[in-house]
């Protein structure tokens, strides 16, 4: 038997990828509960491992005493004398070793169902250990099981599972089928750790193309921004300090066959790869690719921008359900507002259309004031005679009654919403 428990510490070890030390520990647990099921619980039991013998010996620790109250935890000093140690003396503590084989049948099971139970936790949490530092990168596995819509994946030594919310609305596996994911979390509960893969996740785009592009994972080539509607579209925008290295067409690849193996992967998911640019406006533009702009107007302090495209050009910039400008805000930061030619030129004739309601301001007159950024009946009632007299050509004394009928009309307008 000796030789034997050595091997299988040693076999356990390997095959469970167990600290050899957690097994002996295990070991010397299961035999001191096993002893105090024989012994009783008062007994101060301790199990070492002998490795040199290879077997756990167990021992039961007694004071010598005169006279033993407790036989439990007490031995006479003659009997202490005659057995074990002929020099032994009252308040000595005696080891005395136990024989393992006299345990019976249910000490026997409770030793077998602890070191069971100590080997699975350090089985968990070795597992836990080994993925929560890939928290953030590719796992391959194969469907292992559905289990009500959610996929459990056989990644080897556990299983992980990508949830309703994190597979593509379109994707559909058959079981043994293999699969590639992210590993999005990884959580410790009752049962073991849990790990939690998505599909959908920007950050799986992203390991993708670190995967399929070298100068990415090299560092050459960095991905700026991520933005995902999964199953459909994606926008990715990559940059690079390396003058000679074209960032995009390096994540393109030769006709297409780095980008492609990313599509693939995505079963059809439609990339779009933006080169970054520290101009927003700049970088916007390129986000709203295919789409072609020509004016660009940027509040910076509100994070925004007006973005005036060609009217043939407007379907295209927007893209299908908004889907294309989506995105385009999403991997920007920016919110975008796209507009026709046509709609910012009507939107300019309603817009100097309303100064004529100030009397004696005509539709020339008004149009000139509007370019000049003069777009509202308030903005007429709050200038300067000055201001108004340099803009439209007029003199003081007309801008001075433009200005009064215009605080008018404000005034009206305020006793009629108060009403």
């Amino acid at each position: 038997m000796l030789p034997e428990l050595k091997r299988l510490i040693e076999q356990m070890g390997k095959e469970k990828g167990i600290d050899k030390q957690i097994i002996i520990e295990a070991l010397e647990t299961a035999m001191v509960t096993a002893a105090r099921k024989k012994l009783g619980p008062k007994a101060e039991i301790e199990a070492h491992y002998n490795e040199e013998a290879g077997e756990i010996e167990v021992f039961q620790f007694k004071t010598v005493v005169e006279k033993p109250v407790d036989y439990d935890t007490q031995i006479s000093k003659s009997e202490a004398r005659k057995y074990f140690d002929e020099e032994a003396e009252p308040g000595d503590s005696l080891g005395i070793k136990i024989e393992t084989t006299t345990f019976g049948r249910i000490a026997a099971q409770t030793a077998k169902q602890i070191i069971i139970q100590k080997v699975k936790d350090a089985e968990r949490d070795n597992i836990y250990e080994e993925y929560k530092d890939k928290k953030g990168q590719l796992v391959s596995g194969f469907v292992q099981r559905f289990d009500s819509g959610s996929i459990i994946v056989n990644l080897g030594r556990t299983e992980g599972i990508i949830p309703v919310s994190e597979q593509i609305h379109r994707e559909a596996f058959k079981r043994g089928e293999r699969i590639r994911a992210y590993v999005y979390d990884v959580k410790r509960i009752s049962k073991g750790p849990q790990i939690i893969l998505s599909r959908t996740h920007p950050g799986f785009l992203r390991a993708l193309f670190e995967m399929e592009v070298p100068e990415i994972a090299e560092g050459l080539i960095e991905i700026v921004s991520v933005s995902r509607e999964p199953g459909n579209r994606s926008k990715i925008s990559v940059k690079t300090k390396d003058k000679d290295i074209d960032p995009v067409g390096a994540c393109v690849g030769m006709r297409g066959s780095r980008v492609q193996s990313v599509v693939q992967e995505l079963r059809g998911e439609k990339i779009d790869i933006v080169p970054y640019a520290d101009d927003p406006v700049k970088y916007v533009c390129s986000a709203l690719s295919p789409a072609k702009v020509d004016k660009v107007l940027l509040y910076e302090d509100v994070r925004s921008m007006e973005v005036i495209v060609p009217d043939d050009q407007l379907s295209l910039a927007i893209g299908k359900n908004g889907q294309n400008v989506r995105l385009a805000a999403r991997l920007t930061g920016w919110k975008i507002d796209v507009k026709s030619e046509s709609m910012v030129a009507s939107a300019a004739n309603e817009g100097y259309r309303v100064l004529t309601h100030i009397p004696g301001v005509s539709e020339i007159v008004a149009e000139k004031l509007f370019k000049e950024g003069f777009k509202s009946v308030s903005t007429i009632a709050s200038a300067d005679p000055g201001m108004l007299t340099s803009a439209s050509g007029i003199d003081e004394e007309t801008a001075s009654k433009w200005i009064e009928e215009a605080g008018k009309i404000i005034a009206e307008e305020a006793v009629a919403k108060n009403a």
